[in-house]
């Protein structure tokens, strides 16, 4: 990412979990229980992340999805060497962890995200254009 490149600016909360890789609380995220058809997005750099019809009830407190939109995430090892840590991959903001054979949903993939680290934008509303 270059240097100069202008992104939404965060707040406190959003940069200990966007940029400092920290973790929201589960089951207070504003996106844990949403339903509405739409688009996730980057909260940093407005990138489209997931699709709600990828999106599922895991009862784990966090936003489930058990598919990203090709290209828009990134996995890497966390550094407690035991997960895998999501970023976005525009921006390199983290979004959260993921997490396989849990047997949740047919893919058999479960993206646990921080509402903080997303934006929802409703199906019908354009997306913003990505920084």
């Amino acid at each position: 990412m270059s240097s100069d490149r202008k992104l939404n600016p965060l707040t406190p909360d959003e940069t200990r979990v966007i940029l400092n890789k920290g973790t929201e609380r589960p089951f207070v995220g504003e996106y844990t229980s949403t339903k509405t058809a739409g688009t996730f997005i980057c909260r940093q750099c407005q990138a489209p992340l997931y699709r709600s019809a990828d999106k599922f009830d895991s009862g784990c407190g966090w936003p489930s999805f058990d598919d990203e939109i090709p290209g828009a995430v990134h996995r890497e090892v966390d550094s407690d060497g035991r997960r895998t840590e999501i970023v976005c991959k525009s921006c390199g903001g983290h979004l959260g962890h993921v997490f396989e054979g849990e047997r949740f949903t047919q893919k058999n993939t479960r993206h646990c995200v921080n509402s903080i680290s997303m934006r929802f934008v409703p199906e019908g509303q354009p997306l913003p254009p990505k920084l």
